[in-house]
């Protein structure tokens, strides 16, 4: 690649770094947000309304590129993003601020996007591994830095600056990507179809609710879950019908008809799992048998995040050097199975270098999956839907890791509560469960019988966490196996002008 494109794929990925960044960071604040703000009962839905507007939206931002330029597209998600920030930075309220989260939700949909579906049309497949491989590099750094970076925002300046800080970032985002993206031939004349989008944001609206809520604020049985499930359901199905009758589908019914591209949404969805759920709970058990504090117990997780970092690397370098590529998936479902059976080792007398550093095969192997699903996807779709294709890996990840922690979370709390009634009785565990005397911080006050049958439980806990995703790996590494050896493109795909009409 020449120095003039390095410099635009540096826009592009502090663009997306952006909204990778501002989650974690915000995150650390959420306490003394509270406090300022009041509003303790909606705290969630200042996390909440930014993942599901950010996830609602992510397949039309792609398409939208598709069809009225994806360089223009992006920087407006920018603009977006920019905007949210600034009024969230502002919010005088608790309910202003989840507005306002909202906004920036919406414009991040996008910034997740754009890169991949500009990268894709301006760098051949044989060239974009490790180019896509930056886009690995980011994810590290953005769990470690982000939480810090929260904490001395908050305690050194205000909470206000963990939004402001977005402005310069995103403005040098903007200036670069202007001066250093060159992008041709993209633009056509169409109409957005306004019902697969309404029917698409219905359907992953219902389904993220579903997840974040299921088992934890309503009963998987209660009327809200099952009715959440109906309406999930009843709208993907119709989304379907009218994606195939649509003359500009959101997410075009024909890249399906590529195998490589259905199995890499497959193996997206299933390394998205089992990636959010160890994630997830991985620091429970860090910091409730191992005493960790909730920073150190992030840290711990070091090796399974530099695991994902040096497989992304190295994959996509080895990638463009020979342009071979159904090996990795593979790979990476041979390596993530036993990195996954191999935390079942962990239990309440692990010591705590061990406990970390055992993380990082499962990070191997899921850096392996990912780095070729996204190769898989874009090498699998034409320059007229790249916007799509990426809108739609990047959704499969999103839903998979929600679903993943939804269902995974439930086995994970349903063990524990049945170790904590086997060792303490029921009424003892249902006070602990639910009644908020669980926590980290807390733990140093239970009587020492107690705080044994806490640290079996939670270790029992997570084993089945570990068991359901070991599950998921075992089906990953079944589907790699029916991925076909197709020749990556050694040009990139530029998009000729076209001018069609189409109505909705």
């Amino acid at each position: 690649m020449t120095r003039s494109l390095y410099f635009g794929v540096f826009g592009l990925m502090l663009g997306m770094f952006l909204a990778m960044l501002d989650g974690l960071i915000v995150g650390t604040a959420l306490p003394t947000i509270t406090g300022e703000l009041g509003g303790l009962e909606l705290l969630s839905w200042v996390v909440t309304a930014y993942l599901l507007a950010s996830a609602a939206t992510t397949p039309i931002w792609g398409k939208l590129g598709d069809l009225y330029g994806r360089k223009g597209t992006f920087m407006t998600a920018i603009v977006i993003f920019l905007a949210g920030s600034m009024l969230a930075g502002l919010a005088q309220d608790i309910g202003q601020l989840i507005t306002f989260r909202a906004i920036q939700g919406i414009g991040a949909g996008g910034l997740m996007v754009g890169p991949l579906s500009i990268i894709g049309v301006l760098v051949p497949p044989r060239e974009s591994g490790r180019v896509q491989s930056m886009v690995g590099a980011m994810m590290p750094v953005a769990f470690i830095g982000g939480p810090l970076l929260g904490g001395l925002l908050t305690d050194h300046l205000s909470w206000r600056w963990t939004f402001y800080v977005n402005v310069p970032v995103g403005a040098v985002a903007l200036v670069v990507v202007g001066l250093g993206v060159r992008l041709t031939g993209e633009r056509i004349r169409a109409r957005i179809d306004v019902p697969g989008a309404a029917l698409l944001t219905c359907g992953i609206l219902a389904l993220t609710l579903l997840a974040s809520w299921g088992g934890v604020t309503y009963a998987w049985t209660s009327p809200q879950i099952l009715g959440l499930g109906a309406v999930a359901v009843g709208a993907l199905a119709w989304f379907v019908r009218v994606e195939r009758r649509a003359a500009e589908p959101i997410i075009p019914p024909g890249l399906f008809r590529d195998r490589n591209f259905t199995l890499a949404q497959v193996l997206s969805f299933l390394a998205g799992a089992v990636m959010m759920a160890v994630t997830a709970y991985l620091p429970q058990y860090m910091q409730f048998v191992q005493g960790a504090s909730p920073t150190a117990g992030g840290m711990l997780l070091l090796p399974l995040l530099f695991g994902m970092l040096a497989a992304q690397l190295v994959t996509g370098r080895l990638i463009s050097r020979n342009g071979r590529y159904r090996v990795y998936p593979i790979l990476g479902g041979a390596v993530l199975v036993p990195g996954v059976l191999l935390l079942t080792l962990l239990d309440t007398g692990t010591g705590t270098g061990l406990s970390s550093a055992l993380t990082v095969v499962a990070g191997v192997g899921t850096g392996l999956l990912m780095q070729s699903t996204l190769l898989l996807t874009l090498n699998s779709a034409g320059p007229r839907d790249m916007g799509a294709a990426s809108g739609t890996v990047t959704l499969v990840r999103t839903i998979g890791g929600s679903l993943g922690i939804a269902l995974l979370g439930a086995l994970y709390s349903s063990r524990m509560e049945a170790g904590l009634s086997g060792s303490l009785g029921a009424a003892a565990a249902e006070r602990l469960m639910g009644g908020g005397g669980l926590t980290p911080e807390l733990m140093s006050a239970l009587a020492a019988p107690v705080r044994a049958a806490v640290r079996e439980a939670v270790s029992a806990g997570l084993h089945m966490v570990l068991a359901g995703s070991a599950v998921l790996a075992v089906l990953a590494f079944a589907a790699a196996w029916f991925v076909r050896e197709v020749p990556l493109r050694t040009e990139a795909a530029a998009a000729p002008p076209v001018t069609t009409k189409s109505t909705m």
